[in-house]
């Protein structure tokens, strides 16, 4: 049987926990009131640096990006549901979707506002001219949407 103040420390414990949490919500539904961006989350190879570059992209465009140097991304990927056809070198978590690869910040942006009933955004590959990958050629690409089934179309296409 607990002591008197073991139970008011439990008891004041969970009060606190309590109060993080609702202001955690609260905070959530003011940002998304207010149009905030969520919070975006790189898995990634801690040596890669088109990884890196990709997560500037973001930063530059409005998103708060939390970078996650994994030992495995594969792991991570087969864990988020990526097709392998469409595997790149990172995943992302942004809200409720995935976000495999290159994606631009515009159409990760057009996908949170549109809210389409996917898993998520794919640039298949590592297509060069794609933001992180940038440099002198530009390949013509296609940004894919994917689902649980691993079905596909063509949300846009960028480059060259």
């Amino acid at each position: 049987m607990p002591t008197r103040r073991q139970f008011l420390a439990a008891s004041a414990a969970s009060a606190l926990s309590a109060a993080l949490v609702h202001r955690d919500l609260f905070a959530a539904a003011t940002d998304a009131a207010s149009g905030a961006l969520p919070m975006v989350t790189v898995y990634k190879d801690p040596g890669c640096e088109c990884c890196t570059r990709w997560c500037k992209h973001l930063s530059a465009n409005g998103f708060v990006v939390q970078p996650r140097d994994v030992a495995n991304v594969d792991e991570i990927k087969h864990t988020m549901g990526v097709p392998e056809r469409l595997q790149s070198c990172h995943t992302a978590v942004v809200g409720r979707y995935v976000v495999e690869g290159h994606v631009p910040a515009d159409l990760v942006k057009k996908m949170l506002t549109e809210q389409p009933q996917i898993v998520g955004l794919a640039a298949p590959g590592m297509p060069e001219g794609s933001p992180g990958m940038e440099g002198p050629k530009k390949d013509k690409y296609d940004i894919l949407t994917f689902d649980r089934a691993g079905k596909t179309t063509v949300f846009a296409t960028r480059g060259a």
